[in-house]
């Protein structure tokens, strides 16, 4: 029997609590009802396997119609580094990232694209997709806002 040499070899590996949404900032759309696509990519989304803490790497796109804000670049920026260290799985940090940048900007709607580097002979795509229901969740999310 063969012992594991890799078992105790392990890199550290942060919690999804350290995602820094706090970051994100939006400024101000000044044409909300313009149909704009909004489109960023970047190459160097990375974060680390829950379990082995080895990197995984993406091209990710993030696509969306906004309503009234943009999420400012540099704080983007700022926030996708933040993933560096954290142990989650591929297909839920694109629903991670989709869920903050919808909290954060309430678009339209929103596309969040991964297309990982090939790991072990699989290449992974995932996608996450939001899309306003009606005009009343908006109407719902500045009264909760008002009142807060």
């Amino acid at each position: 029997m063969s012992l594991d040499k890799y078992a105790s070899r392990r890199f550290d590996i942060a919690t999804e609590d350290s995602i820094d949404r706090e970051v994100l900032e939006a400024i101000p759309f000044d044409y909300p009802d313009s149909a704009t696509e909004v489109v960023y990519e970047t190459e160097e989304f990375t974060f680390v396997c829950p379990w082995t803490g080895l990197p995984d790497f993406a091209r990710l796109v993030i696509r969306y119609t906004p309503h009234r804000s943009l999420v400012e670049l540099k704080s983007l920026k700022y926030y996708l580094t933040s993933y560096r260290n954290v142990g989650i799985l591929q297909e839920h940090a694109v629903n991670r990232v989709l869920q903050d940048l919808v909290q954060l900007l309430r678009p339209v709607a929103m596309t969040v694209e991964a297309e990982y580097r090939e790991r072990g002979g699989l290449k992974t795509k995932a996608v996450a997709r939001y899309e306003r229901s009606n005009k009343n969740e908006e109407a719902a999310h500045e009264g909760k806002q008002d009142s807060g």
